[in-house]
């Protein structure tokens, strides 16, 4: 993969104006280059959205960083928001399983056990009875990838998975974890697999690693009226720094410029650039790719994407009494229609202190290949969720506001093989210098795997390449962050 120096004052066009593209213009402000950004939408930060509800400030999008990571946490410092950084004000979940909000299990990877004991109360005395057959069972060949899901019911039995893996990763990924990859979506887990002839030798593997790293603090973090203030305060750090920014401005060409360099066409304009970083999802990726690297974007428009919508309601603080923690999973298996409650001013401090008349709670529904309830009209959705919320909780009062935000194609599927497909991308642009690629599509979903897949684009275009190497060969792995992610 070759590259070309932008840093004697080149410029250099970064392709979207997510959180994405906005760290990859970050990165390149950084190295030196002239920035342009543009983007199709009429706003910046992608799925990262900042709204209001009865006069609440709250996430529409995404609402909780990874803290555990550097890149979410140190870019939010380096656009002036360190003081605004706050954890959740609780983080003990519930799952809505078996008839009953149970405590949320402690000592699992991603709803993987390293002993039955840590699942008593969610999975029945059979379901327990099956993970201590683990070590019976001769070892199994997981090979170059593997679907999380098939590979832990094989161990343990499906109902570990239906009743904490699915729930936890369809949090993430609102996917299946019959289907998600384990090398993309649990690169730990996958990596001690592999090593290991038990499943339960190779959780402990990862959750002795884990201790041994001796990290302190919150697993996340919030912002101070939202997180989807984040974008906004990165896009007015870059233009304070001359770079421009243009939204409503699709990209409707790309092609490699005689000798050198790039030329786009967007909203009308032709625009000249000795590097590019496309930063959109990849059905997008793909269109522009096509012209001058069709296999990338053969490969691009063959990945999946996931649906899901946000049902956000205010309520009387006095009308709205819940029960302890920051929310609920619910696992597919109950058949329920949401799949995740948050109870947002339970979870944030600050939507409490801002908000002490009011309690905000938020519903997710959707998942990969579930369309029939994302048809459904607005009205319908929000009684839906009020609906099973009076179920899990006896919470009957009528809410003050109700807002439903959809987010249709929101989250890139990691089926099996996915790392292999992310490589195949990158060799397919690695003869073409000056362009490379990030986002939600490649090293994971979560904003850090976000923000690392943009420094290591960023790094690319100026001919350094180890940080994309290191991402292809290790993704990010991204947690849930609570319930109703």
């Amino acid at each position: 993969m070759s590259g070309t120096h932008t840093g004697d004052g080149g410029h250099a066009v970064v392709v979207g104006a997510g959180i994405a593209g906005l760290a990859a213009a970050h990165r390149l402000l950084e190295h030196g280059a002239r920035v342009t950004v543009l983007e199709a939408s009429e706003r910046v930060g992608g799925k990262l959205l900042p709204g209001e509800i009865a006069g609440a400030r709250v996430d529409l999008g995404a609402e909780s960083l990874l803290a555990r990571r550097p890149e979410a946490v140190g870019l939010a410092r380096a656009v002036g928001l360190a003081d605004r950084l706050q954890p959740p004000a609780t983080a003990s979940a519930a799952l809505w399983t078996r008839g009953a909000l149970r405590p949320m299990p402690k000592g699992h990877v991603m709803g993987v056990p390293g002993t039955a004991a840590a699942l008593a109360g969610v999975l029945s005395d059979e379901g327990l009875a099956r993970i201590e057959r683990d070590a019976e069972l001769p070892p199994t060949e997981i090979g170059d990838d593997v679907a999380i899901g098939e590979y832990v019911a094989e161990r343990f039995g499906r109902e570990v998975v239906d009743r904490l893996v699915e729930p936890l990763l369809g949090g993430v990924y609102a996917g299946d974890a019959y289907r998600i990859s384990m090398r993309s979506a649990v690169p730990q887990l996958f990596e001690a697999a592999r090593a290991h002839p038990t499943l339960t030798e190779a959780v402990r593997a990862v959750q002795a690693k884990t201790a041994a790293g001796r990290q302190t603090g919150p697993v996340f973090t919030g912002v101070a009226g939202g997180v989807g203030t984040l974008p906004l305060a990165v896009a007015d750090s870059l233009r304070s720094r001359g770079v421009r920014i243009l939204t409503g401005t699709p990209v409707t060409g790309l092609s490699r410029e005689p000798g050198e360099g790039w030329r786009l066409v967007a909203g009308g304009e032709v625009l000249h650039a000795d590097a590019v970083v496309v930063a959109v999802p990849a059905p997008a990726a793909a269109g522009l790719l096509r012209a001058e690297a069709p296999g990338a974007a053969a490969e691009l428009s063959a990945v999946e994407y996931a649906s899901m919508v946000l049902i956000t309601l205010a309520y009387r603080r006095d009308e709205a009494r819940l029960p302890e923690g920051s929310g609920f999973l619910v696992p597919p298996v109950e058949g329920r229609g949401i799949k995740a409650s948050t109870f947002a001013s339970r979870k944030w401090g600050w939507i409490a202190e801002e908000n002490p008349d009011l309690t905000v709670v938020r519903t997710s529904v959707g998942r990969h290949g579930e369309t029939e309830l994302l048809h459904r009209d607005d009205d319908e959705l929000v009684e839906l969720s009020r609906h099973d919320l009076k179920a899990a909780t006896g919470l009957a009062a009528a809410p003050v506001a109700a807002r439903v935000t959809r987010w249709d194609d929101g989250l890139p599927q990691y089926p099996v093989g996915h790392h292999a497909r992310v490589a195949r991308v990158r060799a397919h642009l690695a003869g073409l210098s000056g362009l490379a690629v990030c986002g939600a599509a490649y090293d994971g979903v979560g904003v850090p795997a976000c923000i690392a897949s943009a420094y290591a684009a960023a790094d690319q275009v100026q001919g350094d390449l180890r940080a994309v190497q290191q991402l292809t060969a290790h993704p990010v792995q991204s947690l849930h962050g609570g319930a109703g992610e």
